[in-house]
């Protein structure tokens, strides 16, 4: 009698293992709720920039050794069609992604903090938010630095996408 108890006690456990799944769209709306809330914290405790100056005498030379900037060539299209005349050679990535919702949300987080971001897809179906694109490298590189420095920590593994 204990044996059958013990049976379908471990039965009844089982079943309510199995039966209680989370959907995927659960999981994507409580990530693209706590991306808009860290972006909107990083947004509202950005400290004001002093408005003056001060001069420097004499500054000790100091040379300042960065890591070398990820860079990728490869084919993309855009996901949205509106979105073909953003597309140029140099390409600042700050997420990939492999659910078009998630990259939606990245680019809409981006947009709203001014940013002209936008979503391109590749041969192998990963989807990659563009912060900004430029014609020439140097541009490119030069906004790979500024979002790093405005989102300390957030995208400090931005790198740089080459359309072919």
């Amino acid at each position: 009698m204990k044996f059958l108890n013990t049976i379908a006690i471990i039965a009844i456990a089982g079943f309510l293992m199995v039966g209680c799944k989370a959907k995927e769209s659960t999981y994507t709306a409580a990530y693209k709720m706590a991306q808009e809330k860290e972006l909107a914290d990083e947004s509202v405790n950005t400290p004001a920039q002093p408005t003056q100056t001060t001069v420097v005498t004499e500054t000790p030379s100091v040379t300042k050794v960065e890591a070398p900037v990820k860079v990728t060539v490869e084919k993309v299209t855009t996901v949205d069609a509106g979105d073909a005349g953003k597309l140029k050679r140099f390409n600042v990535i700050v997420g990939t992604f492999s659910i078009t919702t998630n990259a939606n949300g990245l680019k809409n987080n981006l947009i709203s903090n001014g940013y002209n971001a936008f979503t391109v897809q590749n041969a192998k179906g990963w989807y990659r938010v563009v912060a900004a694109s430029f014609d020439t490298r140097e541009a490119a590189t030069t906004f790979r630095e500024a979002i790093k420095q405005r989102f300390p920590g957030k995208f400090d593994d931005a790198w740089l996408l080459i359309n072919e």
